[in-house]
């Protein structure tokens, strides 16, 4: 009988759990506003998650961004927010946006989220935008396996610590013009089903295209690589532009010959 019982409270307790897998990104932002860690795993996230908290700083600011006496606009416009926990998403899906980077048209500002913390994205699934514009990663940063099924961006973004983008999938555009990685990061076995932009992109530590699959084209222009540079069995379906580019100082063709 009481085995009869712990089965019974074993099968029950199994079944609250997988009622629970939906969670509404409202409470993930009230746990982080409180600075409670993040960790999730298995779970599908429903509704914006809006980690620049947007709503929350238009209560705070007035409603249309004021311009310099000179029209040409403030340089204040951009309101940034610190996400200070550690934010972790291990085979989660995210059913809507997860942004953060929003140019408010309305109100002429632009809402960022940066992220002191570690910050882990890894084998889960965007089916909506992917905005991580300007952010900076201050601490590891792990997006390795995951799929990017809408608009995703990248740009201006800083990695100060490791990240990885292995195994990832990107099936729309995907820029990471003018990012900036200070350690080696890696792109191996990642597949890019449209055109993929590393314009002014700096890899200051090195960076692996091993086995990278570039479906469309692959615009690498005035991109600087220094160190390791891993590039076998990378595939590029239409054309690269890599005009200006330097790997350790050498243009982009010249490199490829001396080391072929």
């Amino acid at each position: 009988m009481k085995n009869k019982i712990t089965l019974l409270v074993t099968l029950f307790l199994s079944a609250t759990f997988f009622a629970q897998k939906n969670i509404e990104a409202s409470d993930i932002l009230q746990d982080i506003k409180n600075g409670k860690s993040i960790t999730y795993q298995n779970a599908t996230i429903v509704g914006t998650l809006d980690f620049t908290y947007m709503d929350e700083a238009m209560e705070k600011l007035p409603s249309k961004r004021k311009s310099s006496w000179w029209g040409t606009g403030s340089s204040t416009n951009e309101i940034k927010k610190l996400i200070e926990v550690k934010i972790s998403f291990i085979n989660c899906t995210f059913k809507d946006d997860v942004l953060a980077y929003i140019p408010d048209e309305d109100s002429g500002y632009t809402f960022t989220a940066s992220f002191e913390d570690i910050a882990i994205f890894k084998n889960c699934n965007f089916e909506r935008k992917a905005m991580f514009k300007y952010s900076r990663f201050e601490r590891e940063a792990d997006f390795s396996g995951s799929t990017f099924d809408d608009d995703s961006t990248f740009k201006y973004a800083k990695f100060d610590r490791d990240i990885s983008f292995e195994n990832s999938k990107f099936s729309e555009i995907s820029t990471f013009k003018y990012a900036k990685f200070s350690r080696k990061v890696s792109f191996a076995n990642a597949v890019f089903e449209d055109s993929a932009v590393f314009k002014y992109t700096k890899f200051n530590d090195g960076v692996s295209f091993n086995n990278t699959n570039f479906e469309e084209d692959l615009n690498i222009k005035y991109m600087q690589v220094s160190g390791d540079f891993d590039i076998s069995k990378m595939k590029v379906g239409y054309d690269i532009d890599s005009k200006y580019t330097k790997i350790n100082g050498k243009d982009f063709n010249k490199y490829l010959l001396s080391n072929n």
